[in-house]
Parts: C-alpha cells; sequence; structure tokens
C-alpha cells in the first residue's frame, strides 16, 4: 500500500523539526549534532547551492527553474540548507519564525522604506 503524500498546507516549522530530531534519534546521530557541526554542514549545503549558479549570468539565474534537472537540484540544496537551519535553531533554542520576525522589525527601523515618515 503507497503512503498518500503529505498535504505542504499541514506543514510548519516545529513539526518539521520534530521529523528531523526523530530522524537524527533513529540512526543515533545526535551526537554529532552540536551547533559547530551543524554550522558547518550548513556552510557547505549553501556553498552547494551557490555552485549551480556560479558561473550563470543573471539572465539565467533567473531562469534556474525552467530546466528539470536544475530545478531539481536548486530545490534539494535549498531543503538540505532549511534542514540544517533548522537543526541549528532547535539545539540553539532558537525561534526560527520568532528570530526572522523580530529581524524584520529591525530592519523595517534601519531601512525605512522612502516616503515613510
Amino acid at each position: 500500500m503507497t503512503e498518500e503524500p503529505r498535504r505542504h498546507d499541514d506543514l510548519d516549522v516545529a513539526r518539521l523539526q520534530r521529523r528531523l530530531a526523530e530522524f537524527a534519534a533513529a540512526r543515533d546521530w545526535q551526537r554529532y549534532h552540536t551547533p559547530k557541526n551543524l554550522v558547518a554542514a550548513l556552510s557547505v549545503e549553501a556553498s552547494e547551492l551557490v555552485e549551480i549558479f556560479q558561473w550563470l549570468t543573471p539572465e539565467e539565474s533567473v531562469r534556474v527553474m525552467e530546466d528539470q534537472g536544475t530545478a531539481h537540484r536548486v530545490t534539494d540544496e535549498v531543503a538540505d540548507v532549511f534542514a540544517y537551519l533548522l537543526q541549528l535553531c532547535e539545539v540553539l533554542g532558537i525561534d526560527a519564525l520568532a528570530a526572522l520576525d523580530a529581524k524584520i522589525d529591525r530592519n523595517e527601523e534601519r531601512f525605512p522604506a522612502p516616503g515613510a515618515d
């Protein structure tokens, strides 16, 4: 019997973090998931994403998702970056959504939109 595909509207950050933690625990990988190791892995995965775009022109980079093979690679690398970022947040006790919301607030103060007085 095939498993029914997950509905993406049922996903949230906390659920994904739990799945990642369960995945690591089932393989006894938690001991490797130190902040230092997770940051290094995050950097490697981000570099793999950069590698896809490295020699593209700006115009080619805008169309990168039009090629099915390249789109698959980009999607996988984005997922890897996101996974390591979520694992890092879990280990450090950072609420990623709250952190991003606060950062946007600070940026809105630092960089007001033109004409917003």
